[in-house]
């Protein structure tokens, strides 16, 4: 029997914002990348070369946990890839409507609805999966000892 402090944890609230609000709040790459589904250029992020353990947050909600430092790998792409999210509740997967290259799955913030990157079924073992995310809608935080 569940006791009245075992309640599954909240969802954290949606954060909704105008494009114009956006645009205020967000450096104008990030803005580009995530409100305007735009792509920065491939081996322009500095976090690619981040190997510290912790975590990536988004850039338009850094409290939002996106992907752990455990599940990022050198996909050789000039992109940060990861196998997975942190959370199955991190992200939001769709069909890209902006897509040129036939079907593609587009990566969304869960909290913000807005764009990431993209996932592909090219990725390694154990997931085989390649989150493709722009750098500039990630922030990265350390994992304090």
């Amino acid at each position: 029997m569940a006791m009245a402090d075992d309640k599954p944890a909240a969802k954290p609230e949606k954060i909704l914002h105008s494009k114009e609000e956006w645009k205020a709040l967000l450096p104008p790459p990030t803005f580009n990348v995530m409100v305007e589904s735009g792509t920065e250029r491939p081996g322009t992020s500095e976090l690619l070369k981040e190997k510290r353990d912790g975590n990536f947050v988004s850039a338009a909600a850094p409290e939002q946990v996106l992907f752990r430092s455990a599940d990022k790998f050198e996909s050789g792409t000039g992109w940060p890839s990861f196998t997975q999210p942190a959370s199955p509740d991190a992200v939001i997967l769709r069909q890209d409507p902006h897509s040129t290259f036939g079907v593609v799955t587009e990566v969304l913030d869960a909290r913000t609805g807005l764009h990431l990157g993209h996932v592909f079924d090219d990725g390694p073992a154990p997931t085989g999966k390649r989150y493709c995310i722009n750098g500039v809608a990630l922030k990265f935080v350390p994992t304090t000892k």
